[in-house]
């Protein structure tokens, strides 16, 4: 039980310090963070409450969920907006953000995971659902100089079981008296994502059609877009615009030459 408490009390640490980087990072203030256990009683949820679960390649069963109410995802998503010059903040935009911010806590987690079992832990697809009963966690207040938020965290007691046991010790050959060996230098967590394929499209723009007129579209219909043939186009990852250029053709297929990419506070705009 001891060892389990002790990897719970170092999940929180360890997620505490990846919120109050993500937000510092989004927001541009780092916030204040002060964390309590918190125990999950049975049917813990609420329509209006937003809870994130979490699976990682831990184990079958190793997860977390991330559960705030609309007045903590609502400011966290707005402050975020706002620090990247959006005023006209709408319901779902907010709602949006907040989730991106909250798969950064967590992908931020999953590499500190790693280094604490020594071995790759990665993020599996996620999904809205509260947390299993019995689970254990913390609640986690959160502050700025004008905002107060909760936000919970749970953990399963899988993933709290594998992280109290011992990790694994690697016996290592002596060393030759004859040569000196030079340490290898600490493994960079960027590493582990440098070979991650993520989908890459282009955007000629887009157009709002009446279902009348789709279903009018037929062989030779012309569709006009939302952008001139003067105007640059732009290039997605994962939904995100991350830069803008012209399309050329190399070798008989079409190509994009990059002119600008484009800063965060661009990115967080056009998030949908």
């Amino acid at each position: 039980m001891h060892d389990q408490n002790a990897a719970l009390a170092w999940l929180a640490a360890e997620l505490a310090s990846q919120i109050r980087g993500v937000l510092e990072s989004m927001a541009g203030e780092a916030p204040s963070i002060q964390f309590d256990s918190y125990e999950v009683p049975p049917a813990e949820s609420s329509e209006q409450d937003l809870w994130w679960e979490q699976p990682l390649n831990l184990s079958p069963d190793a997860n977390v969920w991330i559960g705030a109410g609309p007045p903590a995802w609502e400011g966290i998503g707005n402050r975020v907006l706002r620090s990247a010059g959006v005023e006209e903040e709408d319901r779902e935009t907010s709602r949006s953000t907040y989730l991106e911010i909250v798969t950064q806590v967590l992908s931020g987690l999953a590499s500190s995971v790693s280094s604490r079992v020594h071995k790759e832990v990665s993020l599996e697809s996620g999904r809205e659902a509260p947390p299993t009963a019995g689970s254990a966690g913390y609640s986690f207040q959160i502050g700025f100089p004008d905002l107060e938020i909760r936000v919970l965290a749970v953990f399963s007691a899988s993933m709290t079981n594998l992280l109290s046991e011992p990790a694994p010790v690697h016996e290592t050959p002596d060393p030759p008296s004859q040569r000196a060996l030079v340490p290898a230098p600490p493994p960079n967590s960027i590493d582990l994502l440098l070979d991650v394929e993520l989908p890459v499209s282009v955007s000629f723009g887009r157009a709002q059609l009446a279902l009348k007129d789709v279903i009018k579209l037929t062989t030779g219909s012309i569709v006009e877009l939302n952008r001139s043939v003067s105007e640059p186009v732009e290039v997605i990852v994962n939904n995100c615009v991350i830069a803008r250029g012209e399309v050329v053709v190399v070798e008989g297929n079409f190509g994009i030459r990059i002119k600008q990419v484009i800063s965060r506070q661009e990115r967080l705009r056009t998030l949908n």
